[in-house]
């Protein structure tokens, strides 16, 4: 059943049975790991180096066009046909759906979790990225100190989004642990880890997401997805 999918000849699976991950432990990868752990799902990872390029191998590319980790293949997807799936918020829901864990299963509380999955997805990520790059990398470099200075009060604008919402609730959607929470704390954790920028952000200032941050990085499953694929 793998064999159509061209990314199986460079990265060839040692269990053609359960699900294969391709993927390198970044914000983005990591929501995709620890999902797969939290569900108790059988899959095999696969490191893809960004130092050799293999994100833009033509292999990479048959199973996601757009060249970015993370992207699975479900040999036992819809109707017992294998299929290919990239975009990490789309590789949540599929999981989501498929095993019946971390979304609820009443309508309306779906729809409130995939409302702030989307929040991550169009919000909270890619500005936090764009942070990350003024701040970290040749942004900061560079004398017109407008677009990192933008991308700052962004980041703090959202952080005080979450930070409002994780009032009065244990995460992001009630007390339920939920896609919602484990697509956005990689994307926390980066802005004080890799991108070292706990004390531009004044991080210490939002006591809820802290208390939330810790209780979502300490689950069994976090702790494995930070460190996959090794």
């Amino acid at each position: 059943m793998l064999d159509q999918f061209p990314i199986t000849k460079r990265w060839p699976a040692k269990d053609p049975g359960v699900i294969q991950l391709y993927s390198k432990p970044t914000p983005n990868g990591i929501k995709v790991s620890a999902m797969l752990e939290e569900c108790g799902v059988a899959y095999e990872p696969h490191a893809i180096d960004f130092a050799t390029d293999d994100q833009r191998t033509p292999e990479f590319l048959s199973l996601n066009p757009n060249n970015k980790i993370p992207a699975i293949i479900d040999p036992n997807g819809p109707g017992g046909e294998a299929i290919g799936i990239f975009e990490s918020g789309a590789i949540l829901l599929y999981l989501a759906e498929k095993t019946g864990k971390l979304m609820s299963a009443d309508p309306a509380t779906r729809v409130e979790t995939i409302q702030w999955l989307m929040w991550q997805m169009g919000g909270a990520g890619p500005m936090f990225g764009q942070f990350g790059f003024f701040y970290k990398f040749a942004g900061r470099e560079w004398e017109d100190k407008r677009p990192m200075q933008r991308y700052r009060d962004e980041t703090r604008r959202l952080l005080a989004v979450l930070e409002a919402r994780l009032k009065g609730r244990e995460f992001m959607v009630g007390d339920a642990y939920s896609i919602a929470d484990i697509a956005t704390w990689p994307w926390v954790r980066t802005l004080g880890g890799f991108y070292g920028a706990a004390d531009e952000l004044a991080l210490d200032e939002f006591p809820e997401i802290n208390r939330w941050f810790d209780a979502c990085t300490e689950r069994p499953a976090s702790q494995i997805g930070m460190k996959t694929p090794a």
